[in-house]
């Protein structure tokens, strides 16, 4: 596929990143030197200097030959006039991303197709239902449902509480005696591991699981994690993903949110009847003690400042706080939660490109997601006929090292999957591949 990428900031950077992987023709366009520096001495792409809303820029990358135009600058309006000039400039597919929640909600009404958008991505948004589903698994620093539940994606820390620690996966075999779930990978030290018998659990890992749906009761009994009832959450920010937040669970949860700057506290209490909005400044630990954080459940950390997140976080979880999602501006700082106590730290514009990573690859990758911080994809695949799994085991299929199968829904039914298991039509299987090895994988399902 030939792919045009407009915008290459953390966003356009980790998707072309994603999309260098698959050996795809991609060109990149920004205004800025550089971060075009930046993604040619990193990244196998082209780059062109200019404004994305250019036709000369464009027709220099081509357009006219492109399967895909993506405007993920961090301006709205260009992003919209980038793809609808580029639709008319003969591209075949575009996606913009966009800040107005409005246009999502009122996609059906606006028919952006017509005008020549025919997707439209809103990192807030998927930020904010990211941590919602965070929020539903109380215990678990990761959690991801494969079709309504059949099978489940689920993170814990491994810490004294936990039987797995100091043990080998061989070694934990007994512990698992139903089968009802697998380890798929380790985070360690910023390092991924795609566990094999030998592999040990150690303190301060963060594990995880595909599991049947009783299989994530057992991980977490192994992991000495009980869940809780969240009902009271505290959320610092007003952020549009804080505000996005606040919309979609304030129904479930009492919602309190800090907001430092006063005018947009008197416009968020207009936005926001089911939330109570707090005017203050979330740094100060006697505000937040005043505000009740000893009573919160959760707390979400959501400002602009990556900082404030994660240290806030950390107040929070001293004040007895046990569910702690921080959101960060830099990507690096995503494997920091692994050692410096914040339950989970989220990037808006990861979630973002993974879900355009996703839209790319329809039809071949049913779902896919990603854990935080660890350097791998978590992909659903449909076993097709004629495909190289159909009536094979497991153990005979010579699987990638760098990927795992993980389970397989068959009827709407969760299997947690051990090397004796024969693949059907129609199965559907999840995978965790590393980045460099979706194309492996793909082979065995085609």
């Amino acid at each position: 596929m030939r792919i045009i990428i407009a915008g290459v900031g953390d966003l356009g950077f980790h998707l072309a990143k994603l999309l260098a992987y698959e050996e795809q023709d991609i060109i990149v366009i920004d205004q800025d030197a550089e971060v075009l520096e930046r993604a040619s001495n990193n990244l196998d792409v082209n780059v062109i200097k200019g404004s994305s809303t250019s036709i000369k820029v464009l027709e220099e990358a081509n357009v006219a030959k492109a399967d895909l135009l993506i405007a993920v600058t961090s301006i709205e309006e260009t992003n919209i006039a980038t793809a609808i000039i580029g639709k008319s400039l003969g591209a075949k597919k575009t996606i913009a991303r966009i800040s107005n929640i409005e246009f999502l909600h009122q996609r059906d009404k606006l028919d952006l197709k017509t005008v020549g958008i025919d997707e439209i991505i809103s990192p807030e948004s998927l930020g904010a239902r990211e941590i919602k589903r965070l929020l539903k698994q109380s215990a678990l620093t990761d959690t991801f449902e494969f079709e309504k539940g059949s099978l489940s994606l689920i993170g814990i820390t491994v810490d004294e509480e936990s039987e797995l620690r100091d043990k080998t996966l061989t070694e934990t075999a007994y512990l698992n005696p139903d089968h009802n779930f697998t380890t798929i990978a380790i985070l360690r030290d910023n390092e991924t591991i795609i566990p094999y018998g030998d592999n040990k659990f150690l303190m301060g890992d963060h594990a995880y699981f595909i599991a049947e749906p009783s299989g994530v009761n057992r991980v977490m009994a192994l992991a000495g994690k009980e869940s809780f009832e969240i009902k009271n959450v505290m959320i610092l920010g007003g952020s549009k993903v804080g505000i996005n937040l606040a919309k979609q669970v304030s129904k479930k949860y009492n919602i309190k949110l800090i907001e430092q700057d006063k005018d947009k506290c008197l416009a968020l209490a207009d936005e926001l009847p089911d939330t109570m909005i707090i005017n203050g400044d979330g740094r100060s630990i006697d505000l937040l003690k005043q505000e009740g954080i000893d009573r919160m459940d959760a707390f979400v950390a959501l400002t602009g400042n990556s900082e404030t997140n994660i240290i806030s976080s950390l107040v929070a979880k001293n004040n007895g706080v046990r569910k702690t999602v921080s959101a960060v501006e830099n990507i690096d700082y995503i494997h920091l939660s692994q050692s410096i106590g914040v339950d989970t730290l989220i990037n808006k514009k990861l979630i973002a490109a993974n879900f355009i990573f996703r839209y790319i690859r329809k039809g071949h990758v049913l779902n896919l997601t990603s854990i935080h911080g660890v350097d791998a994809e978590i992909l659903e695949f449909e076993v097709k006929k004629g495909s190289k799994m159909i009536d094979h085991a497991l153990k005979e299929l010579k699987f990638p090292k760098q990927a795992i199968i993980g389970g397989v829904i068959r009827n709407n039914n969760g299997h947690a999957v051990r090397g004796d298991f024969v693949f059907k039509e129609k199965d559907r299987v999840v995978v965790l591949s590393k980045n460099d090895c979706i194309r492996t994988v793909e082979t065995f399902f085609k």
